[in-house]
């Protein structure tokens, strides 16, 4: 799962911000009056863009926002002191207390995706994720993890499904568990940003966190322009989006450490305990961030074999997967939206994921 937060380098934060900067303002200018501004949250940089309101509207907006992120990134953060470090701790200990009202959502969320995603979507394997080294702010080259010691957490199997919550009581079954919200807590973050937009009056808006983002109204008239990153580098392609969007990717570039010439990158697989194999990258358009940001994850760890069943099951129709050989699975409503920039990729077009699956007839 990925590691909450998401830091990359600032280098490489200042690239994906360029890139994405220029395309929301190629053809896209207008006389509609664009708020921008730029602030640390989650281990990464969010750019908010707010149109056609005033620029005091708009500022005070702005700050609002920022004092939000600012409390869910210590409400949710897996490693450093904060509700969601004193439910770990309270969790091992094997006690049952009262849920913190900044954390029973994401609970309740995850045990959802969880459920339909198979448990190739598991926040409750934060020991996995500190086994290796993916809690820090800065993680190192390092060996990996001893084999007894990821095979040791694979026996305790902790998933999900052993939290339970009984109205405000809290308790786990399992003593591994351990919850990282690094793979929801953004995209749930950003709904919840787009609803305090909303009620301040502002509907036309983008908010990106390095890269995630959701999406509403448009720009002035005009689509938003969000760019795919390639995993190499540079850009994959563009989708255009307006109305109420949200594009997020995970990708095995964001947080990464190379050990004896070998990358292992942070998107654990609960059944292996180790990093996903197979993929490259892989973005999801949805509604809503949260959905996307939790698909996202699941999709790169089911793979080329078996993200189709999984987005079938998660509800997302609009799939973009670059496996390990650089060949591009997608969904036909990807491969309708997305304007592809190397057009000698070689693109497989999956049947529409809402159809039956086929396997069940």
């Amino acid at each position: 799962m990925r590691a909450n937060p998401t830091p990359i380098g600032r280098g490489a934060l200042a690239l994906v911000a360029l890139v994405f900067a220029t395309l929301l303002l190629a053809g896209c200018r207008s006389d509609t009056p664009v708020y921008t501004t730029r602030f640390l949250a989650f281990g990464t940089l969010m750019d908010l863009s707010i149109v056609g309101v005033s620029h005091a509207q708009a500022e005070r907006a702005s700050q609002l926002l920022e004092q939000d992120f600012q409390f869910m990134h210590r409400a949710w953060h897996a490693w450093d002191p904060g509700p969601t470090g004193r439910v770990n701790r309270l969790f091992a200990e094997g006690k049952t207390f009262a849920a913190p009202p900044s954390v029973l959502p994401l609970i309740r969320l995850s045990r959802l995706y969880a459920e339909q995603s198979g448990h190739l979507f598991n926040p409750a394997i934060g020991h996995l994720v500190d086994l290796w080294g993916f809690h820090s702010d800065a993680p190192e080259c390092h060996p990996p993890p001893a084999a007894d010691q990821i095979r040791k957490l694979l026996v305790a199997n902790p998933r999900m499904s052993d939290v339970h919550d009984d109205g405000i009581l809290l308790r786990s079954d399992n003593p591994a568990v351990k919850l990282d919200f690094g793979a929801i807590g953004k995209g749930y973050g950003i709904d919840l940003a787009i609803g305090h937009l909303r009620e301040l009056g502002i509907h036309n808006a983008i908010i990106n966190a390095g890269g995630d983002l959701r999406a509403i109204g448009d720009r002035g008239g005009r689509p938003w322009r969000i760019a795919v990153r390639r995993p190499t580098g540079g850009v994959l392609g563009v989708i255009q989006v307006s109305g109420d969007e949200s594009v997020f990717t995970s990708g095995d570039y964001e947080r990464n450490f190379v050990h004896e010439g070998k990358t292992y990158h942070h998107i654990i697989d609960p059944r292996t305990g180790l990093p996903a194999e197979g993929t490259r990258s892989v973005t999801v358009v949805h509604t809503d961030a949260t959905t996307a940001d939790a698909a996202a994850t699941a999709l790169f760890v089911a793979g080329p074999e078996q993200w189709e069943e999984v987005a079938r099951r998660m509800g997302v129709r609009t799939v973009l997967l670059m496996d390990r050989n650089g060949v591009l699975h997608m969904t036909p409503a990807m491969a309708a939206r997305i304007e592809l920039l190397d057009q000698a990729a070689e693109v497989r077009v999956s049947p529409p994921l809402d159809e039956p699956d086929p396997a069940a007839r």
